[in-house]
């Protein structure tokens, strides 16, 4: 977040204190045998944006970023639902602007 101004986070999207991204889910996913309702993005680094770049596939590459910064095997976000999916790659984006 480079100024001030407060970006328009939708409201399934809170900002923590520091710098994380919490996603509240529409439908919830199942990760490490827990059903859960929300994803927390810790902001990446430069290094995060290089790693996953490595993977060459831009959608494995997404994947893989999203779920290193929730903490998360890749394998366990991929039963998260696309509606879910994309409030996450909306949340991702954030970290951008």
């Amino acid at each position: 977040m480079s100024d001030n101004k407060a970006p328009g986070y939708p409201a399934y999207i809170k900002e923590g204190a520091d710098c994380s991204l919490t996603v509240e889910l529409s439908r919830g996913v199942d990760i490490a045998g827990a059903h859960v309702t929300s994803i927390k993005l810790r902001e990446p680094s430069l290094d995060d944006q290089l790693v996953s770049q490595k993977i060459g596939n831009n959608a494995e590459a997404e994947v893989a970023l999203i779920a290193n910064l929730a903490e998360v095997a890749p394998e366990e976000l991929r039963g998260v639902k696309m509606r879910d999916f994309i409030r996450l790659q909306e949340a991702l984006g954030f970290f951008y602007d």
